[in-house]
């Protein structure tokens, strides 16, 4: 349902096949938040099945629902409506709560305007009280961070003058902006860690970040900087050499030093911009990008354009002239994506209102709230038996979900049952269908109600479609606002989950020849992402080298072997 627009209720009765069958569909007396429930009348009772469709009538996006405990509910009393009858409800409710740190202990900025951006404020108030507060140094530099935007960004005197230099490719005065210019590439998992990164890596540096728009970046996140745009205008002047920017690319920095571009590095002599190559495929030339020499020289580019699809921000870590600032950034080395993400990736009000309304109708009201994450790996679109093998066997080892009662009498604890809702994400819904159907068939162990839920089954990825990525976007940020998570080995949909909701995820092990692993899955040290790609090579020695293993905070992922991940030491 769009913000602030009427919300059209139906209300109407069908007798198709069956005189006898009616449906009538009315807004949730509790919450009209945007979603309708059908309930189907047979004999002039209430079946025992119940569905639900949640709709954005700003798009054609349809998410579906069904439960594993189904409430009571008792027909509409003196609802006498004709086939056909339309009410509409012309208010949309806003949360009356205000929230207690809506500027996320500083890290936000204040004055932002405040329903340009539902989330930025609204957020605090679906999560429970953060414990990861950000250092007094990372509020401080952010501030400054915005106001070089501010004094930087597109169409100011600065950038106009720096864009110059690109028509001559030679630099040879300094405008006091030099910038860094992210390219929206690969799926969206990958995007939200690569901006990251490229964002940090912009702090380090003093540099302004320029963010390519791609097919929906306006789309899914809010403007995070006061004033001034962190989106590359469209008459950028290489813009038209984007899609064909790969690692054979002659402005590629390793190319360039394969050509010997640098050998002569007075600012005179230097290209205008540079092409940093840091995709999965780049080669040990690019990979130079990682060492401190190598930063000198690159410190001297206004432009550096980067493609890349790695969280690759542990490496960085590895640089010793950022080594010291990084600290004093980051005290809690375990926390540096969850305060990013916070800061610099916020739904805009469109992804907003699919996480909120899904929240609020299937969520909210639960005691304890479980995210399953599950990316599969595999040829076919499932589902596999061996991997909802593992996932039972993970989620009962680990005490997230209780046993069923297969023979013992059904145990009716005193008072009001414990309701825990999982929330499961998956292109297929057949895992979540496995789950539901056990905890509908049979009772619990410890006598505690279990709901399910999944919003979408895509079936297969599709990165070009806008509301595919709005569903991806607004998933990834409700398994964010679960109490515990699960999430599968490799997959940036889920790290970008665990971080932005400051959590310790359960890994499902990756599967092997079919097999469900044992045991199923592992708790991870830390909530950071895993850089899948990095490079082993000691800067210093110019010899190969387990990067692994240089500093107490940068190790390998519990889920991928060679990759890095940042620690708390």
């Amino acid at each position: 349902m769009a913000n602030n627009s009427a919300a059209q209720m139906v209300f109407g009765i069908t007798a198709e096949h069956n005189p006898s069958l009616e449906r009538h569909v009315f807004p949730n007396p509790v919450d009209a938040s945007g979603y309708m429930v059908m309930l189907w009348y047979k004999n002039g009772s209430l079946t025992r099945e119940v569905s639900s469709v949640l709709k954005d009538s700003s798009s054609d996006g349809i998410w579906t629902l069904a439960y594993a405990r189904l409430p009571d509910v008792k027909p509409p009393q003196k609802a006498n409506f004709a086939a056909g009858d339309i009410i509409e409800q012309t208010t949309f409710r806003q949360p009356v709560e205000v929230p207690q740190d809506k500027l996320l202990g500083g890290l936000l900025p204040a004055g932002l305007d405040e329903k340009s951006c539902l989330s930025r404020y609204q957020s605090v108030l679906y999560r429970k009280k953060n414990i990861h507060q950000p250092s007094s140094h990372l509020i401080s530099r952010l501030r400054n961070y915005e106001s070089q935007h501010k004094r930087c960004g597109p169409y100011t005197e600065s950038y106009n003058r720096t864009l110059k230099y690109l028509n001559s490719n030679q630099y040879n005065s300094s405008t006091g902006c030099n910038y860094v210019v992210w390219l929206s590439f690969s799926g969206l998992g990958n995007r939200i860690l690569s901006l990251a990164s490229a964002f940090l890596y912009a702090l380090l540096t003093n540099r302004v970040l320029l963010v390519d728009r791609g097919l929906d970046i306006p789309d899914l996140f809010c403007e995070p900087f006061p004033d001034v745009s962190w989106l590359l205008p469209s008459d950028f002047p290489l813009t038209d050499k984007f899609s064909s920017f790969n690692q054979k690319s002659p402005e590629s920095y390793g190319n360039m030093l394969k050509n010997n571009v640098f050998a002569n590095s007075v600012s005179s002599s230097l290209p205008a911009y540079v092409y940093l190559h840091l995709v999965h495929d780049y080669d040990e030339h690019d990979k130079l990008f990682f060492c401190d020499q190598d930063q000198t020289v690159l410190q001297q580019v206004p432009w550096l354009i980067l493609k890349t699809d790695n969280y690759f921000i542990p490496s960085l870590f590895l640089i010793p002239s950022f080594e010291q600032e990084l600290h004093n950034l980051f005290p809690e080395k375990g926390t540096v994506l969850h305060h990013l993400c916070r800061y610099l990736l916020n739904p805009t009000n469109s992804v907003w209102g699919l996480i909120t309304r899904y929240y609020n109708a299937y969520l909210a009201t639960a005691d304890e709230k479980i995210g399953i994450q599950i990316r599969v790996f595999e040829a076919g679109p499932g589902p596999y038996q061996y991997v909802s093998d593992q996932i039972l066997a993970c989620v009962i080892k680990e005490n997230l979900l209780p046993q069923i009662n297969k023979n013992l009498p059904i145990i009716n604890p005193p008072g009001k049952p414990k309701i825990k809702a999982v929330l499961i994400t998956s292109l297929s819904s057949g895992y979540f269908e496995a789950l539901r159907n056990m905890y509908w068939e049979h009772p619990t162990i410890t006598g505690e109600i279990i709901e399910l839920c999944q919003p979408s089954h895509e079936v297969y990825q599709q990165t070009e479609k806008q509301m595919h990525n709005r569903k991806a976007w607004a998933e990834m940020y409700q398994l964010s606002l679960m109490d515990k998570l699960v999430t599968s080995s490799w997959s940036t949909f889920g790290y970008v989950a665990q971080s932005l909701g400051g959590l310790r995820p359960w890994i499902l092990y990756k599967v092997e020849n079919q097999t469900a692993p044992d045991p199923p899955c592992q708790r991870a040290m830390s909530m950071e992402p895993c850089f899948h790609a990095p490079p082993f090579y000691d800067c210093k020695r110019k010899i190969g080298t387990d990067t692994g293993k240089i500093v107490p905070n940068v190790q390998h992922c519990e889920d991928m072997s060679w990759g890095l991940k940042l620690f708390d030491g």
